[in-house]
């Protein structure tokens, strides 16, 4: 008897993917073209010069100093609270949860696994690059300056260039970066520019990084934007496996389990009586049994087994009583005295 399987929740939402359309053919997948690669190589230049700008402790790094010495957190305390929780926007955690939920849910729409493959590989290179940059150079904050007016370099620090702005660029920007018309993509990139800006500018007013920390982290996060395209072609494939593992998941669990035929079962063979041997055969097994006789026990006489019928009725002679003096035979005549006249 075969019994279908309960559809899960897995289940339904695949079923609920079979039944949207693909993925929409006016989404054009960003190449990269030639004005792309200018703008990533005028970025790559504006991030090495702020780097070098820091590191020979140009005038840069005495206007870092200076804002810090005007502590605007003091200056304008009104804002304060505000801008303690703007500045969540930049962190990596809440912002990835809020951008990875639309992105599902486009995913789940479209049919398609390219945003949030792009939304991962896009933290990826952030995490990577932005992290070796933070502890290659080791740059210390203003709240934990050690001299007036150094760069505060290679002294174990963390934060050059700054992690909220260049995570406020990638994961706002990422939005943007996989809309689906154009109108979109302009009004995106502008509500990404604004929000990395006021991040940035953000942790500046709280005295966390310095002004050329969040200049570096919107250069970073800009070269991850605009280097995007280059790993187009490995999220296709990516996406194309998940789906053959999906396929072949799918096909698994559908293919029944085999079913064993039951045993028939077997009638106890009857008990045959054991046919007359031939008179050869019984012939040869006697004189076998002549040329190689059996080993006997002492106590059982020699000689070849023989049915009752066929042995010899032996007669005992004689009584089987012991002999008595006192007794006389039964058959035998008593003697008496015959009396005389």
């Amino acid at each position: 008897m075969r019994t279908e399987l309960k559809p899960t929740r897995l289940d339904r939402v695949f079923s609920r993917l079979d039944r949207e359309p693909e993925r929409p053919t006016h989404i054009d997948v960003p190449v990269m073209t030639r004005h792309r690669v200018v703008l990533f190589t005028s970025t790559l230049a504006f991030y090495v010069a702020i780097v070098w700008a820091v590191v020979i402790t140009s005038w840069l790094v005495r206007l870092d100093w200076q804002i810090m010495f005007f502590r605007p957190y003091q200056q304008w305390q009104q804002i304060h609270a505000f801008l303690d929780y703007y500045v969540v926007l930049g962190q990596r955690g809440p912002t990835a949860v809020m951008v990875a939920a639309w992105l599902g849910w486009r995913s789940w729409r479209q049919h398609t696994l390219r945003p949030m493959l792009a939304l991962g590989v896009s933290l990826l290179l952030l995490n990577i690059t932005v992290g070796a940059a933070k502890l290659g150079m080791g740059r210390l904050g203003p709240h934990y300056a050690t001299e007036i007016g150094s760069n505060e370099m290679w002294l174990g620090g963390d934060i050059f260039p700054s992690g909220h702005t260049a995570n406020a660029v990638v994961t706002w920007g990422i939005l943007a970066y996989l809309a689906s018309t154009p109108r979109a993509r302009r009004w995106l990139s502008a509500l990404s520019a604004v929000i990395s800006l006021g991040v940035g500018l953000t942790t500046v007013y709280l005295g966390t990084h310095w002004l050329s920390d969040v200049l570096l982290g919107w250069a970073a996060g800009l070269l991850i934007m605009l280097a995007l395209p280059w790993f187009e072609p490995l999220i296709a494939r990516a996406e194309v496996w998940l789906f053959s593992l999906r396929d072949a998941w799918r096909d698994r669990r559908a293919t029944p389990a085999p079913v064993s035929a039951p045993t028939p079962a077997v009638d106890p063979a009857p008990v045959r009586a054991p046919a007359e041997e031939p008179a050869s055969a019984r012939e040869t097994g006697v004189a076998a049994r002549v040329a190689h006789p059996p080993i006997v026990p002492l106590h059982l006489a020699p000689g070849p087994h023989l049915t009752r019928s066929e042995r010899t009725p032996v007669t005992p002679i004689g009584t089987r009583r012991p002999p008595h003096a006192d007794r006389v035979a039964r058959n035998a005549t008593s003697a008496r005295p015959v009396a005389g006249g």
